[in-house]
């Protein structure tokens, strides 16, 4: 599949109102998920490139592999979405929007590790899907996952991903944020 942002408007669109995690489904749609995340980096100052991943660090669900965990699995099974996205966002966007979303998850699984409140804040899906994605990281890991270039994104986007799931809250439209998208685009 080649991304574009076309693909990638679409996919967000198509699938809108999808809830995740099947029976522990979060209190608000993928898009408004998006949005709010998306809102809640530009609200804390983030550069662009790191708005635009905190929009798109969930796009991987809706993209289908080959290879991958199938998507359409169930609850209890990782469908990498991480992973699904990251090669794609890096044709479109370069590695400043592509590796905090291929990181996001190793960020929830460092700080679950390392910040002893930030567990008991995660919803019961989070907390599932911890499991799925390997529970809390090693010193090994912890100390492997410091040392990479975009961790520090990864751990602010991850933040923003556990706060963007309040029903009905206010966000800008879509095409407010793919604008900013038009505007990060790599010149291929």
């Amino acid at each position: 599949m080649i991304m574009s942002l076309e693909s990638i408007e679409r996919l967000l669109l198509e699938n809108a109102a999808i809830a995740y995690e099947g029976d522990r489904a979060e209190p608000v749609s993928s898009l408004a998920h998006a949005l709010q995340c998306a809102q809640l980096a530009e609200w804390a100052g983030a550069p662009a490139p790191l708005v635009a991943a905190a929009l798109l660090h969930d796009i991987g669900h809706f993209i289908e592999t080959t290879g991958l965990a199938d998507a359409d699995a169930g609850d209890d099974v990782d469908d990498v979405h991480e992973a699904r996205a990251q090669p794609l966002l890096t044709r479109v966007f370069g590695p400043a929007v592509a590796e905090p979303v291929r990181w996001h998850v190793a960020a929830k699984r460092y700080l679950v590790a390392v910040d002893a409140g930030y567990g008991a804040q995660l919803t019961p899906a989070s907390v599932h899907s911890l499991g799925l994605q390997g529970g809390p990281m090693s010193v090994a890991e912890q100390a492997a996952f410091e040392a990479l270039p975009f961790a520090q994104d990864a751990i602010s986007l991850r933040r923003w991903d556990d706060q963007a799931k309040l029903p009905g809250r206010p966000t800008p439209a879509l095409d407010y944020y793919l604008a900013l998208l038009h505007e990060l685009r790599l010149v291929n």
